[in-house]
């Protein structure tokens, strides 16, 4: 069974604007593949670290975008180096 992440999209990205989000308790993310334009997005963090806890995450997660299911799978997840925080995840469409 698939993990369900609910997502918001985003237009305001870089450096400052993750740190902002990261302040608000959001993950902010991407999701890449399958020839589809890259989208931005965030995802709520408590959410996320509950749902990375599972073996399940790292096979499969659906993603809740504007009403639309994506699939994915996490490729890439940066972390903190001391508190071990999940600071940004790359998602690759299955």
């Amino acid at each position: 069974m698939a993990i369900t992440l609910d997502a918001t999209s985003r237009t305001d990205l870089g450096r400052g604007a993750s740190r902002r989000l990261r302040r608000e308790f959001k993950t902010p993310a991407i999701i890449i593949g399958q020839g589809k334009d890259a989208l931005s997005i965030c995802l709520d963090e408590k959410k996320v670290i509950t749902a990375a806890l599972k073996d399940e995450f790292y096979n499969e997660v659906v993603i809740n975008l504007n009403g639309e299911s994506i699939k994915v799978k996490p490729v890439d997840m940066q972390r903190h180096p001391v508190s071990e925080r999940i600071l940004h995840i790359d998602f690759q469409r299955i």
